[in-house]
């Protein structure tokens, strides 16, 4: 194109420099001379809760006083919090974000978010996305919201987004059967909200290549997974990633970690379709040629721990694994030291169907 991307160190470098900087940068970019690198100035990192206080499922529960921890370091000034249609539509249009920007998001519409989260988010003026299966709110389920109470949160200002009906295993199903999925949760967010949702969250994170179609068609403006790894300009704005958090990956040292990550850009990602047909995968991908320090490039595969690593060239990276993956939901981590002692990091999660 004729331009050349942010270096590094003018994107990355501290205090009175790094603002007068970025506003140089920005100028750049907006005259067309400069093109924005994916960095502190292209990246935000969104996080994503399910229940508050609730110890007896610890893996999809965070501790209140871990919630409160990670409140206190929002509110530090080290990170700016957004909304996150702000965020995407930021990332969209290449328009700058603040250093450190996270979004917050929560899912499932359990009763404790309303009784312990949204009290706590609202007395510290954090905004945050909520997103609901309409049918455990229509059934009444123990354990789950009302639609009064989400009404109420969304006249707050919270931002509802679409979870499917029933909140099923999207890759299981039909074309059919999800399209039904996704016209019957709209269906319900019209009567009882007035409104439909822009954003779309997949259940358990899992979609293929058929199912990210489905809900392009659909309309919506932009889909979040749960692989962890870190939004930028260049990203997949339909396979979008979050940091999951919970009881045992909650702790402050690592809220921390992943609310200063970095991203980690990437192309040719390798199985295109995230619906495993071949076990274990022949994963691999480009790293973007403005990131340097591959050598210090690590990938662990869950169940597995560390991959192997072979380049191929200067930038790509094929990863290769010890053994299959088990049926259902596997994750590969690739992460890096980056700039500033923060971390570059690049998440993929699979689905693996029983034989």
């Amino acid at each position: 194109m004729g331009v050349k991307s942010i270096p590094e160190s003018l994107a990355t470098a501290g205090g009175r420099r790094h603002r007068a900087c970025l506003i140089a940068a920005t100028a750049l970019i907006a005259a067309g001379l400069l093109a924005p690198a994916a960095g502190a100035a292209d990246s935000a990192v969104v996080v994503i809760y399910h229940r508050f206080g609730e110890p007896d499922l610890p893996t999809s529960n965070i501790r209140i006083d871990q919630f409160e921890a990670h409140l206190r370091e929002l509110k530090s000034g080290r990170s700016t919090v957004m909304p996150v249609p702000d965020i995407i539509a930021a990332l969209k249009q290449g328009k700058p974000l603040p250093d450190r920007t996270v979004g917050i998001t929560v899912d499932d519409a359990y009763l404790s978010v309303y009784t312990q989260a949204w009290p706590r988010l609202k007395a510290a003026g954090l905004p945050w996305t909520l997103f609901v299966a309409t049918e455990p709110i229509d059934r009444g389920y123990k354990g789950y919201m009302t639609w009064d109470q989400i009404r109420e949160l969304a006249a707050d200002g919270v931002t509802i987004g679409n979870h499917t009906a029933a909140h099923t295993h999207m890759t299981y199903l039909s074309p059919e059967q999800n399209g039904e999925e996704l016209a019957r949760a709209n269906a319900r967010f019209l009567a009882e909200l007035g409104a439909l949702p822009e954003l779309f969250a997949y259940p358990y994170g899992e979609y293929s290549l058929a199912v990210r179609e489905q809900v392009v068609t659909a309309g919506f403006a932009a889909a979040f997974g749960q692989q962890s790894s870190v939004l930028y300009g260049g990203a997949d704005f339909f396979a979008l990633p979050r940091f999951p958090l919970n009881e045992r990956y909650g702790d402050i040292n690592r809220f921390r970690l992943v609310t200063g990550a970095l991203p980690l850009p990437v192309t040719e990602v390798t199985p295109v379709d995230p619906l495993l047909t071949v076990n274990p995968p022949i994963f691999g991908f480009t790293v973007d040629d403005g990131i340097g320090g591959l050598n210090r490039l690590a990938c662990y595969g869950s169940t597995q721990g560390k991959a192997v690593l072979e380049r191929v060239g200067s930038h790509r990276i094929e990863v290769r694994l010890s053994e299959p993956f088990p049926p259902g939901r596997a994750r590969i981590n690739c992460t890096m030291p980056g700039p500033e002692g923060r971390w570059r990091w690049y998440g993929i999660q699979f689905y693996i169907p029983e034989s």
